[in-house]
This record gives structure tokens, sequence and C-alpha cells, in this order.
């Protein structure tokens, strides 16, 4: 059940650099197979560029959260910790090397229980949370027990606990965010209820958790709460989790469960263990006094007040509150509250590089108490294929009921006709994957009967119409970015990235090979990436991603060899850094 080091996939497209590497018959993975299919041919007229590798001490670079970077900027609201990407004299024109054992990642369910020490070697973690079962070192790999600090019987035991106070298992409840998610053995348990959720936290100094959790195959992002809000946008998720986060929901006047009230969805929960939560029972283990720690829940528990949220229940180490569905009773009330007051102006969705706003998020106008805001969702799965809100609303410019429609149609051709391709994709060769251009999630839709996940990414182009919103209201999960930076995720995190016209969208705003190095630093070795663009766009992007030892074909689409738009299949080679004397830890760490 183990992978190995090296598999058949690149002997079957050429990856020499690959072939010395430990070959294994008995690797479960599947060719690519392209041969069957139309090609096309370019004329190779100018010399490729071959990219030279990093220093070892770049093998776990992060661009934007570097922390020698971080240093320089304020430590109020933990800015410091936020993205501070390099500048365009900054970007590294190299390849990021993968450790001298990298070993490609147990599949898919065993990846929830495991990963390779030598893919990931830092034992800091192990030792400081040793006695809460977060993770153990056990020989050339990770074990993850499901434990966590508040749920010492296991992650699994405490969602049991927490269906019994909200329903977690009828499919009302299909997106949630994990905020400060540790290895989020959270996530990873929820999954199976079919549920997934977007954990995030912050770089760690020594920890390596988001890295961890990318490592089991489960969704997770570099992020924090700082001073700007989360790159999500409004009413995105059923579900908001804090299981001893460390966030200081109390301070600013509540700024952070206001950004929390921002993106639930109207009905959504926002579930809170931890300090200060049975404080009379836990202030001698957790080192503060009854009094500080009473104070705190009284603050947090005047802030869900006015925003007008209800308290659902207090239980052993639980408190769950829930926010109205819609904000009539709240505005009716509101005149007796001073602040936070309704914002009254601004887009609700905006959430990239966008300062936190200490006023309450206003839902979508109803007519009556019993409505909900924005409209009621249905349970998943049935959410993921009927029209979401937002586009019955009219709330997204140019989407309408037609095209929703039209581009399902379009996305189950579009995998199908990859699967004639990639042979690899149905079979659990992939696991972590990311749409660069999801638009209203289309692709995800596709490929949600595979043993996958999709992060869809939504660029932040004012020519583009912002669809993110869609694409969480169908029951997906997603994020805002700008591929002119560096993506929120440690090296070798994706097995398959999908990129839709993206270098068309891209190559008049920055240079396209800063994108493409990006992709290679995030790309797992033998993972592939999928482009379809413009065949003049292709023929540029085929051109660098050779110079980046990727093994590429060009491939006509679905439609057949008469179309302008062509695809390139691409992989990875397999190649590591060079062995120095067992040195584990990076320096940029």
């Amino acid at each position: 059940m183990a992978p190995t080091f090296h598999t058949e996939i690149a002997n079957r497209v050429g990856c020499e650099n690959a072939s010395n590497k430990l070959p294994d018959s008995s690797s479960s993975s599947m060719p690519l197979d392209f041969e069957s299919h139309h090609q096309l041919v370019m004329e190779d007229t100018q010399e490729i560029q071959m990219f030279p590798e990093c220093s070892m001490s770049y093998s776990e670079y992060t661009p934007c959260q570097d922390r020698d970077r971080g240093r320089k900027f304020d430590r109020d609201m933990l800015k410091y910790r936020e993205r501070h990407c390099p500048s365009k004299e900054e970007l590294l024109r190299c390849l990021i090397p993968a450790p001298p054992k990298y070993k490609l990642p147990f599949k898919w369910p065993q990846s929830r229980n495991y990963a390779w020490f030598n893919n990931i070697p830092h034992k800091e973690l192990s030792i400081e949370k040793g006695l809460q079962n977060w993770i153990k070192v056990e020989g050339d790999r990770f074990r993850f027990p499901g434990g966590g600090t508040m749920f010492p019987r296991g992650a699994d035991a405490y969602i049991d606990d927490i269906n019994q106070l909200i329903p977690l298992t009828n499919g009302t409840i299909r997106t949630a965010v994990d905020t400060g998610c540790g290895v989020a053995s959270w996530g990873a348990y929820l999954l199976k209820r079919d549920i997934i959720a977007m954990s995030f936290a912050p770089k760690d100094t020594h920890e390596a958790q988001v890295w961890f959790a990318l490592e089991r195959g489960v969704p997770a992002v570099l992020g924090i709460m700082g001073s700007q809000r989360l790159p999500y946008p409004a009413r995105a998720f059923d579900m908001a989790h804090c299981s001893r986060c460390l966030i200081p929901w109390s301070k600013y006047d509540g700024l952070y469960l206001i950004e929390v009230d921002r993106i639930l969805r109207p009905g959504g929960y926002w579930i809170l263990s931890g300090p200060p939560i049975r404080w009379k029972d836990y202030s001698r283990g957790w080192e503060r006094s009854k009094e500080d720690l009473k104070d705190e829940q009284d603050s947090i528990e005047d802030v869900a007040k006015r925003l007008c949220w209800k308290k659902v229940i207090e239980k052993d180490d639980l408190a769950v509150w829930q926010k109205p569905i819609n904000h009539i009773d709240c505005i009716q009330s509101g005149k007796a509250h001073h602040k936070p007051h309704m914002c009254k102006w601004g887009n609700p969705d905006e959430a990239w590089y966008k300062e936190l706003e200490g006023c309450i998020t206003p839902m979508p106008e109803v007519s009556n108490p019993d409505e909900v805001s924005g409209g009621a969702l249905k349970q998943w799965p049935e959410r993921a294929w009927v029209v979401p809100p937002r586009i019955s609303n009219n709330m997204v410019t140019g989407i309408t009921v037609e095209k929703f429609h039209e581009d399902n149609k379009l996305w189950e051709d579009r995998v199908s006709h990859y699967k004639s391709i990639i042979a690899a994709l149905p079979q659990g060769r992939y696991r972590n994957i990311m749409d660069m251009n999801a638009y209203i999630g289309g692709f995800a839709a596709a490929v949600m009967k595979y043993p996958v996940w999709v992060m869809n990414v939504v660029p932040v182009i004012n020519s583009q119409p912002d669809t993110l919103g869609v694409v969480y209201e169908r029951g997906f999960i997603g994020i805002y970015h700008d591929w002119c930076e560096a993506f929120s995720t440690y090296p070798r995190t994706y097995d398959f990235i999908h990129a839709g016209g993206v270098f068309s969208m891209y190559q008049h705003r920055c240079d396209i090979t800063d994108i493409l190095l990006e992709m290679d630093r995030i790309l797992r070795p033998e993972g592939t990436v999928v482009f379809r663009d413009e065949a003049n766009v292709i023929e540029k992007i085929k051109r660098i991603a050779e110079g980046m030892r990727w093994n590429t074909k060009t491939v006509d689409q679905e439609s057949g060899p008469f179309d302008s738009e062509k695809i390139l299949v691409a992989v990875k080679s397999y190649w590591t850094g060079e062995d120095k004397n067992d040195q584990h830890d990076s320096k940029l760490d």
C-alpha cells in the first residue's frame, strides 16, 4: 500500500531524470495515454532555457510567508505573519528541490493517517504535542492518531459530540472553516460525513502544521486572522470552528467575530472549544485566572449578542452559536446597541488585501422574517447541481441559469476527455487538485465522484466576474488569489493542477515564467498539469515548461483538431536535491 520513490508514469512519458530513481513495477500509478489521440505539432524555433536548481535551503520556501521578510512588519494584529510577497527583483528563477529521500505520499484514505517523515522532516510538532496525540513519529513515517488539544478521545469522537448538538449528517452543513487548524484532523474526519473544511493556520516557526494537513490529503492553506479580511466571499461557510485556536475573539471590539459573521452563511454555526469555555474546570491547566477567563467569555457572549447570534447550547467543552437567517429582527432591535453598526457601503465579497471593518456585513434583504437571506440552499449533494441562489437571483453579472446548465454539460464532456488522456485521474493517483481559474466550479463538480478534493481559485482581476460565492453555494471550497503572486501554501502540496485560460488572462499582467515557476513549486514530483489555452499561448507555456524538466504533450481538445483552443498536458519529472549530511532542517523554516 505504500507509494514508491518513483512511479511508472515517468517512464511512460520519457522522464529520463526519473528513470534511475528506484522504479517499482508494483506501483499502482496509471500511465498517461497520449498516443491514441491527435497531437498538435509546434515548430521549435527557439532554444529552450533550462532553469537551474535552487539551493536546498529553499526546499521549504513559501515566498509570501517568508519569516525574515515578515520581521520587517508591525507585530500589532499579527501583521508580520500576514502575506508579504517578494518584489519582482526578489523572485527566484530556479526550481525548488524536493528533499533527497522524497517519496510520493500515501494514497487516500491511507494518507489521512500516515505521511513519510523524509517528505516533511520535522519532529518538533510530535514532541511539542506528543501528549495530545496530534502526530507521532514511527520509524520512517508520521502517524496521525486523530487527537487534538481539545479532543483527547480523537477527532472522530469530538465530531460525534458536535453532531449531538447540531445536524452534521443530513446534508444541510457542507462547507466549514477551521481557524487555527493544527494538522487539520477536524477537517480530515469531517470528510467521512461529506463535509469539506477550509482549514487554515499561519506559517509556524518550526511546526509546519498546514504542510502536514496537505500531505495527509486534507484541504488547508496558510492564513491568519490578522488585520485583513479572510480571502473568502461573504456567506460562504455553513459552519466555522475554533478549537483552542488562540485567536483573541474578544479583542478589538470583536473584530474577528465580525469577520466570522461575514463569511458565515445565514443560519450558519460558530463552534468554540477551549479557552474560555468551561473555564471553571480548566483555568488551572490553562494557567489563567478564573476572573480573566470569565471576563473573556462575557466579552465573547456580548459580541455574539450584538451580532444577533443565538446561543444554541454550551455543553461540556463545546459552545455553539448560530447566525440569524436574515437581519430583519437584528435591524429592528439594533437601535438599542451602539456598535457594531451595519456596514453602509462596500462590497461584502471583497476580500483580497482588504482591511477588516468593525461593522456588520448586511445580508441580502428579505420580505419576511422566515425567509433566508440570499436564498435557501439544497442539501448536499443536490446543491452541487441545482442552480445556486446567486445565479437565480441575478447576483453575478453575465451568468444566467442557462449558462450554469451549459457549463455543467461542458465540464462533463471535458473531464470525460481528460480521462481518455490521463488514465490515472479516476484511479486515486491524485488527491489534492487545484483549479487555477475555477469560474463557477464546473470542473470540481465533474470530478466529485473521484477520491479528490479541489481548491477552486478565483483570480482577482477586475475584468472577471466574482464567482467564488457561487462555488461555495454549490458546496465546494475555494479562495481568491492573484497569480502574479505566490500561492499561500508550502512546496509540493498539489498532485494535479488545472489551468484553463489562466495564461491568456495574465500574459500582459506579469511574466508567465514566474507563474509557471510557482506552479512547479507547489506541484509534487510526478504531478500533472492540464493547460487549456489558445495555441500561441500553449506554445509559450510548452517551451518554458520543458525548461523546468516537465514532460509535455500537446493534444486536441474534446471538440477536435480544428478548435483554436488546445490542451497541453505536462508531468513534472521526479528529481530531488542533494543529500548534504542528512541535514533535515531547512534554513527558511
